[in-house]
């Protein structure tokens, strides 16, 4: 998608350094809900990180919104670190923005520094990613996607694959971030599905951090303990791909030997179910940019927004993969 490039005011830096390079800010308006110097509103957003493809168009998508509703983006890469976040939150209130939002890295942890946040006036937006918070008072919605209906939708095509069956499945289980909410959602609604059919049975669960070389040598992990394999689930497609070369070094062929099973619908995601090497994508829409900014604009002046907002999100197959991949914009 063309775009201007974004207009860099000034440095920020954090204590400790939790900004990093690319961090762009304007100077101090003083107060918030005044808007930067020259009018516009200002929203301090703090990304989780890039550690994946999906999380490369998440914050492109919020970058070119920013710049064509006219706000002012300061933007922090926590690099998968929540104390990075704090650090970068508390830059965002001693600067006065007018509205925060975040994609917080892991669940829990985050009412102190909400509060401040409170304290200080400024309203929060979590994106993409949910806190565990007991005090709903700390942020003003939520926008992004519904995690354990992602799981859901994986156990629902599992369960289908194999309707009629009654030999033993074995499944390996690729998480995301320990701690994380879309780890923690994913992992429960998939477990809801597949419960209720013993032949089900996951043999190993572990973390691969959403990265797709922690993925490739947790599967290799895998393949060496477990040579009964028959489906791998997999957090976000680039674990998925990851898990693939894995599958493939070891002489086994990817969809067929090891039914793979993905969430997040990059387009490296749909190669690969063209290629028959991945079964099933559950997507997981990281275009949340536009939205965004219709909120910020709305709790910062105050009006009223649905607790949560969730994304238009769908199921795809092999026999998809070819014609939706041309429209996939990530």
């Amino acid at each position: 998608m063309a775009h201007r490039a974004l207009r860099i005011i000034a440095a920020v830096a954090l204590t400790g350094g939790a900004l990093t390079a690319c961090t762009t800010a304007p100077a101090d308006t003083g107060t918030p809900g005044k808007g930067s110097a020259d009018g516009e509103l200002v929203l301090g957003f703090a990304q989780v990180g890039a550690e994946s493809g999906w999380r490369t168009a998440n914050t492109k998508s919020v970058r070119e919104a920013a710049e064509k509703a006219g706000v002012t983006l300061k933007f922090s890469d926590a690099q998968q670190k929540q104390e990075n976040q704090i650090k970068a939150i508390r830059t965002f209130i001693q600067q006065k923005v007018d509205v925060i939002a975040f994609s917080p890295v892991v669940e829990s942890g985050w009412d102190t520094v909400l509060k401040e946040a409170k304290n200080a006036g400024i309203p929060v937006i979590l994106t993409d990613r949910a806190v565990d918070s007991q005090d709903t008072s700390l942020y003003r919605t939520f926008l992004g996607s519904d995690f354990v209906k992602e799981g859901q939708e994986a156990g629902k095509w599992l369960v289908k694959e194999y309707e009629g069956t009654s030999e033993p499945v074995n499944v390996v289980e690729l998480q995301g971030t320990t701690g994380s909410a879309p780890a923690n959602d994913r992992k429960a609604g998939f477990a809801e599905v597949i419960k209720g059919d013993p032949k089900f049975k996951v043999v190993a669960s572990q973390t691969g951090d959403f990265t797709r070389a922690k993925g490739k040598e947790v599967m290799q992990a895998f393949l060496k303990s477990h040579d009964d394999i028959d489906v791998l689930y997999a957090h976000n497609d680039d674990m998925a791909l990851g898990a693939i070369q894995a599958i493939e070094e070891a002489g086994k062929k990817p969809g067929t030997d090891i039914k793979v099973i993905s969430v997040d619908g990059i387009k490296d995601a749909f190669v690969a179910m063209q290629e028959k090497k991945i079964n099933v994508v559950v997507e997981c829409n990281p275009l949340l940019g536009d939205q965004l900014m219709e909120l910020v604009k709305k709790v910062a002046a105050g009006d009223s927004v649905p607790r949560r907002v969730e994304v238009k999100e769908g199921v795809f197959t092999q026999d998809q993969a070819a014609a939706a991949l041309p429209g996939r914009q990530y």
